[in-house]
């Protein structure tokens, strides 16, 4: 694990739940706090060395930001990857894509790219995966079964991983921002903070789950508390008026491209 944040913390956190043995896990760290930090919450060894992790990986996890990651495959290319050994890198680096990793790799060195997202810190994530060109089946499995231990799982080309990015990568910062909004409308209208987070956090946990379970989509479930001239279509038409629909499209058109402009530079 060559990342020691908080989505790397996250996947160390899953691993070991599912069962994963202490000793199979190595982590590079450079910051001493950090790495205090996760060697004494997990047991886990703690490295600041990229090539001294490497060295008998099968699994080579890229936790780190996108500014880091060409440093993080200069230090890589020091070590004797490949060769006789089945390894496997997955980046879980925003909008790098798998060319630009397989390019300082040794020939034909699988790769997969992965836009996880933050709620993996309580286990439920949502993990999007993309393979590079030497990613065999058998390989996309095992990184599929690992990003499981901490939520969901899909695959998609990855000519739509800048969108995924801007979707669910991003998404929870859209989410927190809707909350914060609401609680603060919510004191407006003279209920006290603790109260109105409560009221919208439970909504926000109720009204995903019925979601995720009813097996209805978000339109159907909308119409079906939505009354003809009631409380909530006087607030929906409001939402609509301000150009709710429109702001999400710019927003997620805005973090596309940045996620884009990322996979071509260091910046």
């Amino acid at each position: 694990m060559i990342g020691g944040g908080r989505i790397g913390e996250a996947l160390i956190a899953g691993l070991l739940e599912a069962g994963r043995a202490v000793k199979d896990l190595v982590v590079v760290e450079t910051h001493a706090d950090r790495a205090e930090l996760l060697a004494d919450r997990f047991g886990v060894r703690v490295t600041d060395a990229v090539t001294d992790a490497a060295v008998g990986a099968d699994l080579l996890v890229v936790a780190v930001k996108p500014a880091d990651v060409d440093a993080v495959l200069t230090e890589l290319s020091k070590a004797d990857l490949g060769g006789d050994r089945d390894q496997i890198l997955v980046s879980l680096a925003a909008g790098v894509p798998t060319a630009r990793l397989e390019g300082k790799l040794p020939a034909g060195f699988p790769v997969v790219r992965v836009m996880p997202n933050t709620p993996m810190l309580v286990g439920a994530g949502m993990s999007v995966l993309a393979a590079g060109r030497y990613a065999k089946p058998e390989q996309m499995e095992l990184v599929t079964e690992l990003l499981s231990t901490v939520g969901q799982v899909c695959v998609v080309p990855e000519s739509q991983m800048d969108a995924v990015t801007a979707v669910s990568g991003s998404g929870p910062a859209y989410f927190f921002l809707v909350v914060e909004a609401m609680v603060e409308a919510g004191v407006g209208l003279g209920l006290t903070r603790d109260i109105a987070a409560q009221l919208v956090t439970q909504t926000m946990l109720g009204s995903a789950a019925m979601l995720a379970e009813s097996g209805q989509s978000a339109v159907d479930l909308r119409a079906a508390v939505t009354s003809p001239a009631g409380t909530t279509a006087a607030a929906v038409r409001e939402l609509e008026r301000a150009g709710l629909r429109s702001a999400f499209l710019e927003a997620l058109h805005a973090a596309k491209q940045r996620s884009a402009e990322q996979g071509t530079t260091t910046e």
